[in-house]
């Protein structure tokens, strides 16, 4: 129980990574607030971690709107006093050829992956700071924010090349107040976001899925895709004491993808 009477803050919590990563600190003894755009789906996820013995709180949030972010933020503290660990892992994406991606593409996918992540890591960085005994931040970035040419899209990319250079900016700038700051990368990971964009890849190359799976699992050294709880490991152990010295760093979970 390395994260015994913590408090967790967790988005894109209702399904994929963002439930296992929820799960996975609440099984370390934390207790977790849960946000999701989809209320219905963070309420499951709710109750999954009280089932583990843990207090939970869902909160109905988009992470493009920094109202609901600063919302999302006072109701955990309200709720549990203080705010140890957040993990920014709400995003989204689409598969998209880079001479289909439109204006309103680039401005949708960096609203919730660019902009959520920096303001959800800045508002929670403000309650650690207040409370003066350090924290740890988690990014959830991508293989493709390193150039993995694999990615859904050129936009996605670009968002999450930008969470990586938040990432290292706030590891310096937030040491002073012994609060971590590291990112995750995952590879191809079997989330149902990753599902959706398979099938976009299915109808652009008019592949079927199978043949893409295979494909995919191919290309992969290790010869598997992620599951959620791969990340969720991850994001556990970096939340955790056995990584109190490590910050500003980003962490491929890939399967050998993407080796630097």
């Amino acid at each position: 129980m390395e994260l015994q009477d913590k408090i967790a803050v967790v988005t894109g919590a209702g399904r994929g990574m963002g439930r296992a990563i929820s799960l996975q600190l609440a099984d370390a003894g934390a207790n977790v607030a849960v946000a999701d755009i989809n209320a219905e789906n963070v309420e499951e996820t709710s109750v999954a971690v009280k089932a583990l013995g843990r207090e939970c709180l869902p909160i109905h949030a988009d992470m493009g709107s920094v109202s609901d972010i600063d919302r999302m933020i006072g109701q955990a503290k309200d709720a549990f006093g203080r705010i140890d660990i957040i993990v920014n892992n709400a995003g989204i994406t689409r598969y998209l050829y880079v001479m289909d991606v439109e204006e309103e593409d680039w401005d949708r996918i960096h609203r919730v992956n660019a902009k959520g992540v920096f303001f959800g890591m800045q508002r929670a960085a403000r309650e650690m700071i207040a409370q003066g005994d350090g924290g740890r931040i988690v990014n959830i970035a991508s293989i493709a924010g390193k150039g993995y040419s694999g990615t859904s899209n050129a936009a996605y990319a670009a968002s999450k090349g930008a969470v990586l250079s938040m990432t290292m900016i706030a590891a310096h700038q937030l040491g002073q107040h012994d609060i971590n700051v590291n990112a995750i990368c995952p590879g191809s990971t079997l989330t149902e976001m990753a599902a959706e964009t398979m099938q976009g890849r299915a109808d652009t190359s008019g592949q079927s899925i199978a043949e893409l799976e295979q494909l995919r699992d191919s290309r992969i050294p290790i010869g598997r895709p992620n599951t959620p709880e791969d990340i969720a490991a991850m994001a556990r152990f970096l939340s955790g004491p056995g990584a109190r010295n490590i910050t500003g760093q980003a962490f491929n979970v890939d399967g050998g993808l993407v080796m630097h």
